[in-house]
């Protein structure tokens, strides 16, 4: 799938940065090979237009930020949130020209990231129950350019097979597959319930608080379309651990990973750089193996023995969401 060719995807809501990395000022970001720019506006709050400048096209990224508002580095144009042109220093007289503007995009504020939505969104941002939940903390974790496509990267996040083999050097279980496995599609993502024992290294006891070599997971998959996950896991002793995985699509070729997870613990009884740790050793077995990956091939629906095997119905229910959704709003599959 080319991404940056579906225009359905644009009506979806991306977390793109950090809102921490916008305190120094406007920063550029390509959305489905669209270049924008972000920067806080003057309540505070993210704005997302156009990087690049009505005058002479240069980069707004490359300016500054004056009270909430953008300010070309190249002659000093200023933007308001709305993209409108309300200050030309070279003109002191004449009018601003209706004319003088740049594309603004949706842009909002969520869970400590900028989320940006290119066109009219067909949906809100997912809610997160352990946000709001004061029994949790969140700790931001990655925020990194991955060589392969959104959609790659959600079927593996819901594929139990490939544990016991990528992460034979972390969790990976001996058995190939899965103590039990649920799943079911709902009206925007899918839904998984699963239980599988995992392995417990040394590394890993005090992040899931057992010294045993083996442990148990119980996780609760929730996909929400088209490149984000939430994953509930529960352990035996209570612990609970929630991560959040986003591919947000920079272009066809390459995802903006930005995750953060959610801990019923606290710092004092592990620490934050001990789980993110933990969780860097998982990730990279992941996308060792996912930038191997074709970005533009995927799972062929009409290939029955996948029908047979439950480790890949959950990339099977997404293709057919996504391709049943594209067809619901006039559109169909592009490919390279």
């Amino acid at each position: 799938m080319l991404v940056t060719r579906q225009k359905l995807l644009r009506r979806f809501w991306y977390p793109v940065m950090p809102m921490t990395m916008l305190d120094a000022g406007p920063r550029p970001f390509t959305l489905l090979g669209e270049k924008i720019v972000l920067f806080k506006g003057p309540d505070g709050r993210p704005v997302a237009l156009l990087d690049r400048c009505c005058h002479r096209t240069a980069e707004l990224s490359k300016g500054t930020v004056e009270n909430g508002n953008i300010v070309c580095g190249y002659h000093g144009w200023t933007y308001d949130a709305t993209g409108k042109c309300v200050r030309i220093p070279q003109n002191t007289e004449a009018s601003i020209p209706a004319s003088a503007k740049v594309p603004a995009y949706r842009c909002d504020a969520r869970y400590g990231y900028a989320w940006v939505a290119l066109d009219e969104p067909v949906q809100p941002i997912f809610e997160l129950t352990e946000a709001t939940d004061p029994a949790y903390r969140q700790i931001d974790q990655f925020y990194e350019v991955w060589n392969c496509a959104g959609l790659r990267l959600m079927e593996n996040s819901f594929d139990m097979a490939h544990l016991s083999f990528v992460h034979k050097g972390t969790f990976g279980p001996k058995s190939h597959v899965p103590r039990s496995m649920s799943m079911e599609a709902s009206e925007w993502g899918l839904e998984t319930n699963v239980e599988t024992p995992v392995a417990n290294p040394e590394m890993a006891r005090n992040v899931v608080g057992s010294d045993a070599a083996e442990t148990v997971r119980v996780m609760r998959g929730s996909w929400f379309l088209p490149f984000s996950r939430r994953l509930a896991i529960s352990y035996p002793n209570g612990l609970r651990h929630t991560i959040i995985t986003n591919a947000t699509p920079i272009d066809d070729r390459s995802s903006m990973v930005v995750q953060w997870c959610y801990r019923s613990d606290t710092e004092a009884q592990v620490p934050a750089a001990e789980i993110i740790a933990f969780d860097r050793a998982v990730t990279n077995e992941d996308k060792t193996i996912l930038e191997s990956t074709d970005p533009d091939a995927c799972i062929d629906t009409t290939r029955r023995i996948e029908f047979h095997m439950d480790s890949d119905k959950p990339g099977l229910i997404m293709r057919e969401k996504l391709l049943a959704l594209l067809r619901e709003y006039g559109e169909e599959e592009v490919h390279g």
